[in-house]
């Protein structure tokens, strides 16, 4: 882009900053869905800071390039921006909107500013709108990559929160699985298993997949190599919750478990990891 005009837009900038920071913000608050005295300072504090190193910028870099290394603190701050207001549940549009209710404000002063210029106020105008654009569209990119990563970490922590590793008893850990067993999921049952394995020294661990609603030649593989794992940290696994409709599954597809002790129910084997540990197993009558 042309810099022979980049001084009039830092005149505007520098010398009308409170002026300019009202229009935007009656602009920009005026277009906010949700407003409260809290998120109004915050938006005030954001803008005032923007339009200094907005000026800065602009003053320092001669021009309207924002890859430039001189638009480095410009962007950062848009960054925090988006980052916080796609916590904060705002949308792009509302996000973006920061940057674009500056113009109307900007381009009042430059009017003003250039009104005997005309050609000159043509060229600023247009590479001003220009230079815009860009920090809007980087604004909408920075917030999608935000959003992208808070989604990203909201998974991780469902899938944390879906493989719970429980201890039943001394040297005796229980797994229960709910849902479907992929590979992405696999991953962290195998950590969070062997995890705990480490912290607790348990012998036996017990995969209970009553909550598993289909079980494949996949979903079996996944199932072995969590086992294969586990016996490498010195544990022995039982593999409970085998319905008939999965036995029979299994069986038509093949997959060797009879390395594995399998039992129906968690309560089955729940029973034989006792009996393993040395534990001893006795049955009252509650019967008056």
């Amino acid at each position: 882009m042309s810099s022979i005009t980049t001084g009039h837009l830092a005149k505007v900038l520098t010398s009308n900053s409170e002026q300019l920071l009202s229009g935007w913000l009656n602009g920009m608050l005026s277009r906010m869905v949700r407003r409260d005295k809290a998120s109004e300072g915050e938006t005030a504090q954001q803008a005032s800071r923007f339009i200094a190193l907005l000026a800065a910028a602009v003053a320092e870099g001669k021009s309207y390039d924002i890859n430039a290394p001189v638009w480095g603190d410009v962007k950062a701050l848009l960054s925090d921006i988006s980052l916080a207001r796609v916590r904060q549940g705002f949308s792009p549009i509302e996000t973006a909107t920061f940057v674009f209710s500056l113009k109307e404000p900007l381009f009042a002063l430059l009017r003003t500013e250039l009104a005997g210029q005309p050609e000159v106020l043509v060229e600023e105008t247009s590479q001003t709108g220009a230079l815009f654009d860009q920090l809007g569209l980087y604004t909408i990119a920075e917030y999608q990559k935000g959003r992208e990563q808070v989604i990203m970490r909201q998974q991780q922590e469902l899938l944390e929160l879906s493989t719970p590793v429980v201890q039943l008893w001394k040297n005796v850990l229980a797994l229960p699985l709910i849902g479907t067993l992929d590979s992405a999921r696999t991953q962290v049952v195998m950590e969070s298993l062997l995890q705990k394995i480490v912290e607790t020294g348990a012998s036996i661990a017990i995969i209970d997949i009553t909550g598993v609603p289909t079980v494949d030649t996949l979903v079996a593989q996944h199932l072995l190599k969590t086992v294969a794992a586990a016996r490498l940290m010195g544990a022995d696994c039982i593999i409970s919750g085998i319905r008939p409709q999965i036995a029979q599954t299994i069986v038509h597809l093949g997959v060797n478990l009879e390395d594995v002790l399998t039992k129906a129910t968690l309560a089955d084997a729940f029973v034989v990891a006792l009996k393993r540990t040395g534990a001893i197993i006795t049955h009252t009558d509650n019967k008056q």
